[in-house]
């Protein structure tokens, strides 16, 4: 599994409510995202840094993504150009389970 971490600076400090609104409506996008396990949306406490937590399948999938494209879009969308960073995920625990890659 292949964990990425993406932020980016906000021009003016969100709040939770703005960022709710504003991440449900892009959420639909990434529901058919080749190799895409899950997105968790962030935001930082004061507002002024967001991004995402990606579970994918591989790099691969994941670099699929995070073309000029995307990164256009999330530039126009808030402001700022994203940092993007991959991780491999060796082990992942959960409530239920621990599971090793």
């Amino acid at each position: 599994m292949i964990v990425a971490v993406v932020r980016f600076s906000l021009p003016a400090p969100m709040s939770v409510a703005q960022a709710r609104a504003t991440f449900e409506a892009s959420a639909p996008s990434y529901q058919a995202v080749p190799g895409l396990r899950r997105k968790h949306y962030l935001l930082a406490e004061d507002g002024r840094t967001a991004g995402g937590v990606y579970l994918w399948d591989s790099r691969e999938d994941a670099l699929a993504l995070y073309d000029d494209a995307w990164r256009a879009r999330v530039a126009a969308r808030y402001g700022a150009p994203p940092t993007v960073e991959l991780f491999e995920s060796p082990v992942t625990v959960d409530a239920d389970a621990i599971t090793v890659a």
